[in-house]
């Protein structure tokens, strides 16, 4: 006769199988059994590790003999728990059976709708960085200056805001689609425009926007961006073809209004404003520049000699004024003959006679 022998330590417990059947839980200490044909096993399980991990665990679980020793949690399709152990955050079960030993842990579990698609939690900082949350979700962060439309089985659903966003994975087909709500800015470049007098111009324009509707955008077309360059395009080639090239080059404000104002309308229908618009350069022709340069310099030369013929007149004008003046008042000219006869005397020796006639004879016979 087989006697069969095991020791249980403290932190330990024996799982009796009889015949391939689970047959109870040995406590602690040293057991002793009749073991004839070796159809009794015990297999020893540690309580430290906090799982009960075995293939049977679904029978020893209906047996009862865990009751009071362990924390037993069934999960259904639409369930998932959370588990903090000893105060952290340890894992997140997905639909399932699990044992936890309680002896040398303290174990928490909290039981989670997962039907609800996302993930709403105070404790989601923790839940991130446990290795095996990439499991059970899908983490999307969105970064500030953008927003995320949110759709499950192709219905949108809201809208998001920036942070981090969690979804339950197999909820379904989800879609979270980035969208920027800052001001962008994109360049419309070397269109050849032919104005209303048949100048073919290069113009380099700039167009900045946002998104004051992104649900509308992103269903409105696929590139709104692109859909915005193509309009703009339209836009620009529509306004310029109506003004001829001095209109152009004098009076760019109006061009761009009139661009901004048949741009507005489109945007609005797809959920875009237009925040401003600017032509950035207008490139002529190599003999069209030739011949505005000539243009100019003429223009520039006729001006210098308007104005060389007005400073001559007005000098004339001052001097039959000073003239008039002059022969009206004597005293004022006797004042200019001695001003006169001082700068004289500054560069040479002068010798002034008085005679009956007075100075002015005098001076007249000098010179």
């Amino acid at each position: 006769m087989r006697i069969g022998t095991v020791k249980i330590k403290s932190y330990e417990k024996g799982l009796v199988f009889l015949n391939g059947e689970f047959n109870g839980i040995l406590d602690r200490g040293r057991h002793y059994f009749l073991n004839p044909f070796m159809r009794k096993k015990v297999q020893v399980v540690s309580q430290r590790q906090p799982w009960l991990v075995h293939e049977d665990l679904e029978v020893i679980v209906k047996s009862g003999a865990l009751k009071n020793e362990a924390t037993v949690i069934d999960l259904k399709d639409n369930e998932r728990a959370l588990v903090w152990i000893d105060g952290r955050f340890a894992k997140i079960l997905t639909p399932g059976l699990y044992v936890l030993w309680k002896k040398y842990k303290d174990i928490r579990l909290e039981r989670v709708d997962a039907s609800e698609i996302r993930l709403r939690h105070a404790a989601s900082d923790a839940i991130v960085k446990s290795v095996d949350t990439g499991k059970a979700l899908d983490i999307i962060t969105i970064h500030e200056g953008q927003i995320g439309l949110f759709f499950h089985r192709g219905e949108y659903i809201e809208t998001l805001m920036p942070g981090r966003h969690l979804f339950w994975k197999d909820s379904g087909e989800i879609h979270v689609h980035l969208r920027e709500v800052r001001e962008q800015m994109f360049d419309l470049v070397g269109q050849d425009i032919i104005t209303a007098d048949k100048v073919t111009l290069r113009i380099n324009a700039v167009i900045s926007y946002c998104e004051i509707d992104p649900v509308k955008a992103f269903s409105a077309s696929e590139n709104t961006a692109q859909a915005l360059y193509r309009e703009g395009q339209l836009a620009l080639r529509a306004v310029i073809g109506a003004y001829e090239l001095d209109t152009i080059l004098a009076d760019k404000n109006t061009i761009i209004r009139e661009m901004q104002g048949s741009l507005a309308e489109w945007a609005g229908q797809f959920g875009l404003k237009i925040m401003s618009m600017g032509i950035r350069d207008v490139i002529l022709p190599g003999d069209m520049k030739a011949l505005l340069n000539k243009v100019t310099e003429a223009k520039k030369a006729s001006e210098a000699n308007l104005i060389a013929r007005r400073e001559e007149v007005a000098a004339l004008r001052s001097q039959a004024n000073s003239a008039k003046m002059l022969e009206e008042n004597p005293a004022l000219m006797r004042l200019r003959e001695l001003e006169t006869l001082e700068r004289v005397a500054e560069h040479a020796n002068l010798s002034v006679v008085l005679g009956e006639k007075g100075l002015t004879q005098s001076i007249t016979k000098l010179i």
